[in-house]
C-alpha cells in the first residue's frame, strides 16, 4: 500500500459526540484543545500520513531493515520521513510542555497515531516505542533522569525502546536472566541478551535510550526480583552531550510478517565488561 486517506469524518464524529473534546478543553492543562485547533492538527496529520509516511510502506516491505557490521539501516525513505515527523512535532502532542510537548489530550494523540500506523505500521512502531519509554520515565524517572533524557526523546532526536523478552523466557518475563551489578558510582553493569526489541538499533535518531529489565545478584525469583534500567546507546555527559558508545549491540534481526521495515532486534548487552545502566526507581520494583 502506498495510498492512504485518513477517515477524518469518522474522527470528527468520535471527537465531537463520544469524546466531548469541548469538555476536555475546559479542564486544567488542556486549554489548548479547542475544536478549531484540533481540527487543524488532524487535517495536517492526515496530509503528513498520506503524503510522507504512506509512500514509505512499499520500500519498507520490499527492502526491510538491514544489518551490516553491527549497523542497522532502515528502508529507503524511513530516515527522512522520521526527520520530518520529529521536526513537525507529531510525536510530542500529548506530553508535558515542560519537556517540549504539545500538552494536548491523548484523545488527539491517538487519532494522529492511528493515521501514522495505518499509513505504515512498520514505521509507526518507532514513535510508538518511544512514546512508551517517555511515559515510563515521566511516571517513574528521577528529576535528574527526566532532565537528561525527556527533552530529546519528546523532540524525537532520541528514541526509546523496551527490552523485556529473552530467548529462554519468551512471554514469561519473570524468567529473565539479564544481570545488573551495582558499581561504586551508583551505576550498574548490565549483561544479557534480549530478543524482539523493536527499533533496538536504527539510523533515524542520534541516540537510542534502552529501558532494560534485569536482576541484581540478590534479587528474589520471579517478577518480584525485576528491576528497570536506563541503558543508552551513547552515554550522555553531564552537559547533555553524547559521549562514548555503550557496551551494547544488535547481533541479528528477526523477520516479522508484514513489518519488514521495522528492525526487530536481538540485542546483546555487556559483551565487553558490561553495559552502563542507571536504575529507575527502586531495585526489584521494575
Amino acid at each position: 500500500m502506498t495510498d492512504y486517506t485518513a477517515p477524518l469524518g469518522d474522527m470528527r464524529f468520535v471527537r465531537n459526540h463520544l469524546v466531548d473534546l469541548g469538555g476536555l478543553s475546559r479542564l486544567e492543562g488542556f486549554e489548548a484543545a479547542e475544536p478549531d485547533l484540533v481540527d487543524a492538527v488532524l487535517e495536517e496529520a492526515a496530509k503528513f500520513a498520506s503524503g510522507v509516511v504512506a509512500p514509505t510502506n512499499r520500500a519498507g516491505d520490499l527492502e526491510g531493515a538491514t544489518l551490516e557490521n553491527g549497523v542497522v539501516r532502515t528502508a529507503d525513505g524511513f530516515k527522512d520521513a522520521f526527520r520530518q515527523f520529529a521536526e513537525a512535532g507529531w510525536g510530542s502532542i500529548p506530553f508535558d510542555a515542560e519537556w517540549g510537548g504539545g500538552g494536548l489530550p491523548w484523545a488527539v494523540a491517538m487519532a494522529v497515531q492511528e493515521m501514522i500506523t495505518s499509513a505504515n505500521m512498520a514505521f509507526s512502531l518507532c514513535p510508538l516505542l518511544n512514546q512508551g519509554a517517555i511515559e515510563l520515565l515521566t511516571a517513574h524517572g528521577s528529576a535528574a533522569q527526566k532532565r537528561t533524557y525527556l527533552h530529546n526523546m519528546v523532540a524525537g532526536k532520541w528514541t526509546g525502546t523496551m527490552n523485556l523478552t529473552e530467548p529462554q523466557a519468551g512471554s514469561d518475563v519473570g524468567a529473565l536472566r539479564s544481570r545488573a551489578v551495582k558499581q561504586a558510582d551508583g551505576s550498574y553493569r548490565i549483561t544479557g541478551t534480549k530478543i524482539f526489541i523493536t527499533f533496538g538499533e536504527h539510523d533515524m535518531a542520534e541516540n537510542i535510550i534502552h529501558l532494560v529489565l534485569a536482576r541484581t545478584p540478590d534479587a528474589p525469583a520471579g517478577t518480584k526480583g525485576i528491576s528497570c534500567f536506563i541503558v543508552p546507546k551513547f552515554l550522555v555527559d553531564a552537559d547533555g552531550k553524547l559521549g562514548r558508545r555503550n557496551d551494547l549491540r544488535c547481533v541479528s534481526l528477526e523477520h516479522k510478517l508484514g513489518i519488514h521495515g521495522s528492525p526487530t532486534c536481538v540485542m546483546s548487552f555487556g559483551d565487553h565488561g558490561g553495559a552502563i545502566g542507571y536504575l529507575i526507581g527502586e531495585e526489584n520494583r521494575g
